[in-house]
């Protein structure tokens, strides 16, 4: 055997080794019943056009700053630009304010957008409920949001995930039982792949318009904070397309300059007690590129007595048992995995694969292919990794899992759903995944989470369905 074989058959044997630890968590029970993903027909009623010429629609908020004082407000007209302004009051006051925003357009093959427009609502009070018009005359359109409570280190708050969700009639099942959940999310942290117009015929981005006026009635009144997968990339070079995200950087704004980052694509906030990092997947991010040396300075930036829980969203998982995008994320683990754990992230949430899991508090951190250190330990300074792409898009379900469970796996099932993360105070938080099969109070799986700075108390991982 030449050396070049041996060394293959090495590496080779130590993936193997990673996938196949025993004595792992839970493989859920629940059998779901497998039927072909369908996206819904364009005259669904989810996809209605609101009445009247060149009425807004596929409206949908963000936090507009790196505080939560501000709000992005953006939506899109089809027939003419129109006007970009906000009118917005407070339910308290009733007195009236105006923003102005931009308007843009781009194209894409052969489609051209709509006229897009963003306005960035700034110096808006912590913990109050607005409302806001926009559109001209009888075709205005009137919403409303809450922004979130001042930054503080038991401030409680209540996050949504959701990840993958395209729009098939499992998306809609899916944002439907996270509207109905009695654990009321106030913001939707979303981990990547939005509309899936890129299963399309030269990526058709009318189901980017489609996509946005099937999420407005969740997006319009909670921020959902962004985060670009690989089905935002819309590079075609076979079309004449050669910019990534071109329609996704479009179309959605983010907040990114307050935490000096250079991209949209990574970035921080805050919001209530918790320090949000998402980061881009799809962009580099080896050593002295842009992304690194962002997250390089970010990172000790974040003080835990203001902001205890530490948050970072990222596309694809660095921890997988699914036989489906297995080690994609390797390389960006071992680039950062050593700061997460350095610097005591609380969670870690993901999407790409089709499926639900999470993992023990556990780290890679002396993985090396030349010692054989592959194996990931349990270690209580790392983040616990959930991943959430079961948003119900029309790819279907990840159902192959590697067998026999890893130790790393706490539990995994191959089932749409949502998930909810309500931080009580700056020591715990209440961590609970939904299926879409179960009746809406129904929690699939659930931890009492610990707070790695403040509560460094080892979690029991046994899901309790």
């Amino acid at each position: 055997m030449t050396s070049f074989g041996y060394c293959i058959l090495v590496v080779l044997g130590l993936i193997v080794s990673e996938s196949v630890l025993c004595n792992g968590g839970v493989t859920s029970s629940f059998v779901r019943k497998v039927e072909k993903t369908i996206d819904m027909p364009l005259d669904s009623d989810v996809f209605s056009v609101p009445p009247g010429h060149n009425a807004p629609q596929q409206v949908h908020i963000t936090q507009g700053d790196h505080v939560g004082k501000a709000v992005i407000v953006s939506w899109v007209t089809m027939d003419e630009p129109g006007s970009s302004t906000v009118v917005y009051w407070s339910e308290k006051s009733k007195q009236k304010y105006k923003a102005s925003g931009k308007v843009t357009t781009y194209t894409y093959y052969n489609y051209t957008s709509g006229y897009i427009h963003h306005c960035n609502i700034k110096n808006l009070k912590f913990d109050t409920k607005y409302y806001y018009k926009i559109g001209i005359g009888r075709v205005s359109r009137t919403f409303w949001f809450t922004t979130p409570p001042e930054v503080g280190p038991d401030v409680p708050y209540t996050f949504g995930l959701i990840g993958d969700l395209g729009q098939s009639f499992d998306s809609n099942k899916t944002l439907t039982h996270y509207e109905l959940n009695p654990i009321k999310g106030q913001a939707v942290l979303f981990v990547g792949d939005l509309s899936y117009a890129d299963n399309y015929p030269n990526h058709d981005n009318v189901r980017w318009d489609t996509w946005g006026r099937f999420v407005e009635r969740s997006t319009a009144y909670q921020p959902w904070i962004w985060t670009a997968g690989n089905h935002e990339l819309d590079f075609a070079p076979e079309i004449g397309e050669t910019k990534p995200f071109k329609p996704y950087t479009h179309r959605y704004h983010i907040p990114f300059r307050a935490s000096d980052s250079t991209s949209p694509l990574w970035y921080s906030i805050k919001r209530a007690s918790a320090y949000i990092i998402v980061l881009s997947s799809y962009s580099a991010y080896g050593k002295y590129t842009p992304q690194y040396k962002w997250l390089e300075e970010e990172l000790p930036k974040v003080n835990r007595t203001e902001t205890p829980w530490l948050i970072v969203l990222v596309h694809s998982p660095w921890y997988n048992s699914y036989n489906y995008h297995y080690m994609e994320g390797e390389t960006m683990r071992v680039m950062y995995e050593p700061w997460f754990v350095q610097y005591k992230v609380d969670m870690v949430f993901a999407g790409h694969v089709h499926a639900y899991e999470r993992t023990e508090r556990i780290s890679n951190v002396a993985y090396n292919v030349v010692n054989g250190e592959c194996s990931p330990i349990k270690d209580q300074s790392a983040p616990i990794y959930v991943t959430i792409g079961d948003g119900g898009n029309l790819e279907g379900l990840a159902t192959n899992m590697t067998e026999p469970q890893p130790a790393y796996s706490a539990f995994r099932e191959a089932s749409f759903g949502h998930a909810t993360l309500a931080i009580k105070n700056r020591t715990h938080a209440y961590y609970s995944w939904h299926r879409n099969q179960d009746g809406y109070a129904v929690e699939a799986d659930k931890i009492w989470v610990n707070n790695r700075v403040w509560h460094p108390v080892n979690e029991s991982t046994a899901a309790k369905s």
